[in-house]
C-alpha cells in the first residue's frame, strides 16, 4: 500500500469522479465499510467530498443511515479540531451537513 501523498490524493480523485459520474450502489454495498474505514484516515486530507458521495450513493436507507451514523462521530472531531486544515474542516462540515440531511434517521 503506497502512504505517498500524491498518490492519496490521486485515489482521492479517482473516487470522487467515479462517485459523482456512475450509480454505483450495488457495488459499494459490499465495500462500505472497508471503503469508510479507509476514507476516515483521508478526512484531515480532504476525503469528505467523497464521504459525502458515499452517503448520497447508499442513500436514505439502512445503508445509508449505517454510514452516517459510523462517520459522523469523526466528523464531528475534525470539524471541531483546530489543528485542521481550514479545508478538511469545510469538506468535513459540508460532509456532515448532507451526510445528515440524505440519511439520518433521527431528525434531531
Amino acid at each position: 500500500v503506497s502512504r505517498s501523498a500524491k498518490t492519496r490524493q490521486a485515489a482521492l480523485q479517482s473516487l470522487r469522479l467515479a462517485f459523482s459520474s456512475k450509480t454505483l450502489s450495488e457495488f459499494l454495498l459490499e465495500r462500505r465499510l472497508m471503503l469508510t474505514d479507509s476514507l476516515e484516515k483521508c478526512l484531515k486530507k480532504g476525503a469528505g467530498t467523497v464521504l459525502t458521495l458515499l452517503c448520497l450513493q447508499m442513500g436514505s436507507g439502512p445503508e445509508g443511515e449505517e454510514v452516517f451514523r459510523s462517520l459522523k462521530p469523526l466528523l464531528v472531531s475534525v470539524l471541531t479540531d483546530s489543528t485542521a486544515s481550514p479545508g478538511a474542516r469545510q469538506s468535513c462540515a459540508t460532509a456532515l451537513g448532507m451526510c445528515c440531511y440524505i440519511a439520518a434517521a433521527d431528525l434531531e
